[in-house]
């Protein structure tokens, strides 16, 4: 990561509160947003069209269509997947995404602000798999942006499976429950 700017750790390392819609908000299934979402151990689809990408997450169901060639609009409102817009850069997939609300970065990484702008590079290496960048652009955390690289693998026996946040959560709100199973009468 880039250095933080002046007083901003703290905000990033944000101590827990015991509310977890501010300390795990996807406890209470709601969505862990972009950028986190493309960083989960998850699967992932990527289907393409002339003028569209479209990014199938197995988590939650999550998924993102992101036009190429279009540019952001004027007036963005901040989602927790943002506006995305796409591009090509030679042989490589160009994601500029903004409009992000304030959220998790990542699971253990901290918070990001709402300034948030992330630019994603895909590009395949070879024929099973795809280099992925992704630059955090975030002025009012870091100093300057920084950027990690990963590889992305296709496994052409995988199907996206059914992963439903809500399916058996005794703890909804965090308010436990005994499954309906264990329970004597």
């Amino acid at each position: 990561m880039a250095p933080f700017l002046p007083g901003a750790e703290a905000k990033f390392f944000q101590r827990p509160t015991g509310d977890l819609r501010h300390d795990d908000p996807t406890a209470l299934c709601l969505p862990d947003g972009h950028p986190r979402e493309a960083l989960a151990p998850y699967a992932q689809q990527i289907v393409q069209t002339p003028d569209t990408v479209v990014i199938l997450y197995e988590y939650m169901h999550f998924f993102r269509v992101i036009p190429i060639g279009k540019t952001h609009p004027a007036d963005v409102e901040a989602t927790f997947m943002g506006d995305a817009v796409a591009s090509w850069d030679g042989d490589t997939l160009v994601i500029d995404t903004i409009g992000l609300r304030e959220w998790t970065l990542s699971a253990s990484n901290g918070w990001h602000s709402d300034a948030l702008h992330t630019i994603e590079r895909l590009k395949h290496v070879d024929g099973i798999t795809v280099s992925y960048e992704i630059t955090i652009d975030d002025p009012k955390i870091f100093t300057r942006p920084w950027s990690q690289t990963f590889q992305m693998k296709l496994h052409p026996t995988w199907s996206l499976l059914e992963q439903v946040c809500e399916e058996n959560n005794r703890c909804q709100g965090g308010n436990c429950t005994t499954p309906s199973s264990q329970t004597t009468k």
